[in-house]
């Protein structure tokens, strides 16, 4: 496929994980912005649908096949980006699995904690590295972790150890990247979108847009705004 005009100033956004639930709506709050959003998911035949739930022209949402754990999908999809669109200006690390309920760290199954790291860890760590060099040249850089409070320091007290540490760690990327591109004008936050009712979240969460929207905040701050922050409806949550 062709590259966008370099002319083109529409900001693209990539969204991980955005076939449903959080992921789904932030790609549809960021469309509606103004973003062209690339719509990642693990089976294209989903994305498709997906994107053509939000945009049934598919001139504003675009799906790409997306395996945040795969290696070569990581880098398949930043090639296609960087060939396509020529762009990356916001990158939401969305695509997260496992919330072991289930499980207690002192008996938990190491390889169901290995598989959430690789995922929700290094999944997030292997996008961002793959558009750096797009992210780095856009105006307005944004990353945002979609972490949650189950990975905050200072209210863990136990359970879904998995996830848990594996967002725990995502907190501790997103630390280290807002650190080091600070000077590039790259901002990058975590943000909590909170107990939301998606397939992973359960019934009787709130509403997914509301979750979403402090996701779509932490991608659309100003030049001004906040970087190495841990958030919540752009409230600060403790570590």
């Amino acid at each position: 496929m062709a590259q966008q005009q370099t002319g083109d100033a529409t900001p693209v956004a990539v969204v991980t994980g955005a076939n449903r639930g959080i992921g789904h709506e932030v790609a549809r709050q960021l469309a509606d912005r103004g973003h062209r959003v690339v719509l990642g998911s693990r089976d294209l035949a989903k994305g498709r649908a997906a994107a053509a739930r939000i945009d049934p022209g598919g001139t504003r949402v675009t799906p790409v096949r997306l395996d945040v754990a795969d290696a070569a999908s990581v880098t398949a999809m930043g090639e296609w980006v960087a060939e396509r669109f020529g762009r990356a200006d916001v990158l939401v690390n969305n695509a997260a699995i496992l919330y072991d309920t289930w499980a207690q760290a002192r008996t938990a199954d190491l390889a169901e904690v290995r598989r959430a790291m690789d995922t929700n860890l290094f999944g997030a760590w292997r996008v961002t590295q793959a558009l750096l060099p797009l992210l780095e040249r856009s105006p307005r850089p944004r990353i945002v972790n979609v972490s949650s409070e189950g990975g905050s320091l200072a209210s863990m007290s136990g359970g879904i150890p998995a996830y848990a540490t594996s967002k725990a760690a995502l907190n501790a990327l997103t630390r280290l990247l807002a650190g080091e591109m600070s000077r590039a004008g790259v901002l990058v936050n975590a943000v909590c979108p909170g107990w939301v009712a998606t397939d992973m979240g359960g019934a009787g969460g709130r509403p997914v847009a509301d979750g979403a929207a402090g996701v779509v905040w932490a991608a659309t701050l100003p030049d001004s705004g906040p970087t190495g922050g841990f958030f919540r409806d752009g409230k600060p949550v403790p570590w």
